[in-house]
């Protein structure tokens, strides 16, 4: 009996030990809000200002959206990532590319595409959100075209451009990477910048904007404390926050990570979106079904993301997809919900119970099951034995 209660204490003590490890995650994980119920938010980003087809597009998609309905009436959500200006062709070409002039979103030219927007606003289908003033940073544009043939053929072009024909690393507005490593923006630039284009945002949707999602997902504590200034309540993110493009172009210098409903310094909710669905990438309807179904084991939304490119390379192929993948997914999950992100960051912050599980088996299921997303705790709890009394967690109430 001794050396059993020795070998039992021993275990304990290794458990206890990898607990102890992984405290930080662990417990990060365990105050991250459980949803009671599925839910699932269409992102999409790059709209607004750029080609004129997108009218069409989105008005195609407001209808598609609206034949989609969840078991309140509700129906599916798709967020619009706006972009507020793409550049003046004319004008720039005029200048010999060394000013930069832009063709805002107000502009007559794009009449139709504001109209699509807010036909789907109206309809309860269409989410606005703040992607920048243009999906690039000006400067940096400008100087690269100097050396490059193809982004200087880019700025100059007499028709509104699909800002998707950049080389990545110039998408990034909150960096100059004209060159890399990319180089920071001072504050003050950045403060300009976000109160120039939240005046912009409220010239074409009547108000401030209240979510935003940084273009390529690169941005800073600067960023985000001018997006506060500006009324800013919700950031969107992959989970983690880079700040830099790197030598080799890709988004780097990670200063932190982030779960869906923690705060960031300025105040803002974090929501997290990490699943994709691209269908011009050949991503199938069962690809959200199963992001939806991983995301309601864990007790988490499945803000899924998608580009307008998906729309207007392959119109028809990516619609009929879409519409596939969602009637397969009330078919999968019928019990889902279709919400905005301003709604799910209101019902984390507080709590509310309607949407948020304060039952403890069903948020002890949820936290297991995200466990297997920390780096090494899996590989760990199997060769301490830990995994088998956290494999016998039961399922979600």
């Amino acid at each position: 009996m001794a050396v059993l209660a020795l070998a039992l204490a021993m275990v304990l003590v290794l458990w206890a030990g990898v607990l102890l490890a992984f405290a930080g995650p662990l417990a990060a994980r365990w105050r991250e809000p459980v949803l009671r119920q599925p839910v699932l938010i269409i992102e999409s980003d790059d709209w607004g200002a750029g080609p004129l087809a997108q009218a069409d597009v989105l008005t195609r998609l407001s209808a598609l959206l609206q034949r989609v309905r969840d078991r309140s009436g509700r129906p599916a959500v798709m967020t619009l990532g706006v972009v507020l200006e793409v550049p003046d062709g004319v004008r720039i070409a005029a200048s010999g590319c060394t000013e930069y002039h832009a063709v805002p979103l107000v502009d007559d030219r794009f009449a139709g595409v504001r109209a699509a927007m807010q036909e789907g606003i109206r309809a309860g289908v269409f989410a606005p959100q703040l992607h920048g003033l243009c999906h690039y940073w000006p400067p940096a544009v400008l100087a690269a075209a100097q050396s490059d043939h193809g982004v200087h053929d880019w700025l100059t072009s007499p028709e509104p451009g699909a800002t998707e024909g950049l080389p990545s690393p110039l998408q990034s507005r909150w960096v100059d990477a004209s060159s890399l490593p990319s180089r920071t923006l001072e504050p003050a630039a950045i403060q300009q910048a976000v109160a120039e284009e939240a005046a912009a945002y409220r010239a074409v949707f009547g108000g401030p904007p209240q979510v935003a999602v940084a273009t390529t997902f690169v941005w800073n504590d600067a960023v985000e404390v001018a997006w506060a200034q500006s009324g800013v309540e919700a950031v969107i993110t992959p989970g983690r926050r880079a700040t830099c493009r790197n030598a080799a172009g890709q988004p780097g210098c990670v200063d932190g990570t982030m779960l869906t409903g923690e705060r960031s310094l300025a105040g803002q909710v974090y929501l997290v979106r990490d699943v994709y669905f691209e269908p011009e990438l050949g991503h199938v309807p069962q690809r959200l079904v199963n992001g939806l179904l991983a995301r309601s084991r864990q007790g988490r939304a499945c803000m899924a993301e998608t580009h307008r490119f998906n729309f207007l390379q392959a119109r028809e192929a990516s619609l009929a997809t879409l519409e596939s993948a969602l009637k397969a997914v009330l078919a999968a999950c019928p019990a889902v919900r279709f919400i905005t992100p301003l709604e799910l960051a209101h019902a984390v912050q507080s709590r509310d119970p309607a949407w948020v599980e304060p039952r403890l088996l069903p948020r002890f299921a949820a936290w297991r099951a995200r466990l297997d997303e920390i780096p090494r705790f899996r590989r760990m709890a199997q060769l301490s034995g830990l995994a088998l009394p956290l494999g016998l967690v039961g399922t979600r109430a």
